[in-house]
């Protein structure tokens, strides 16, 4: 008699992952602390961030908070910013102009919550940073998005802030580096050195 093999959802659920099974499966028991997003179904697992990647993003936190709360809007760190039942992303910072209303999408962020998605630039995600994320940013309607990359080594910092084009593609409005000013009016005001995100 054939012993019955063991579920593995990681495996067994490959391109059906929902929302649902989300709730039932993640994270395994082996991997409590490991980032899973989802795209059509498909799980994108990435490892933690990289120090300087998560100090940065303390920062900017910090950076935008105060004016974003003058403007009526909410700075989060990363949730679960949800484009449907199949997919999903972890924006590293999310700035929402709506607080989730219920228990569920307090979990399950709508993207239409969302005024700027931002992305600290990661070897393991890069591809998903640059591409894929800033596209369904775009074509679920998100007015902005920030993407930020550190080279730690050589203690350099660019920050981007891309802005709706024609409701379905971004345009770069900003761009700046170590020594440079970042500055922006929206979605809310927006003035600092990028060195300043570096430890």
């Amino acid at each position: 008699m054939a012993m019955p093999q063991s579920f593995d959802p990681l495996h067994d659920l490959d391109g059906q992952w929902t929302t649902t099974l989300a709730d039932r499966h993640l994270p395994p028991r082996d991997l409590p602390h490991a980032r899973f997003e989802c795209l059509d179904g498909r799980l994108v697992m990435t490892p933690a961030e990289a120090g300087a990647n998560s100090f940065g993003e303390a920062k900017l936190i910090r950076i935008l908070g105060p004016a974003a709360e003058v403007g009526g809007l909410y700075v989060y760190g990363p949730v679960n910013l949800t484009f449907d039942p199949r997919t999903w992303i972890q924006p590293d910072i999310t700035v929402l102009h709506t607080v989730p209303k219920t228990d569920d999408e307090d979990r399950w962020v709508p993207v239409r919550y969302c005024t700027m998605a931002v992305e600290f630039v990661s070897p393991a995600s890069r591809h998903q940073d640059h591409l894929h994320k800033p596209r369904r940013c775009a074509e679920a309607g998100v007015p902005y998005f920030m993407r930020v990359e550190i080279v730690r080594r050589l203690r350099q910092v660019s920050v981007q802030l891309l802005a709706l084009d024609d409701g379905s593609a971004y345009r770069k409005v900003v761009e700046a580096r170590v020594g440079q000013r970042f500055r922006s009016e929206l979605p809310f005001p927006i003035d600092f050195d990028p060195v300043e995100l570096l430890p």
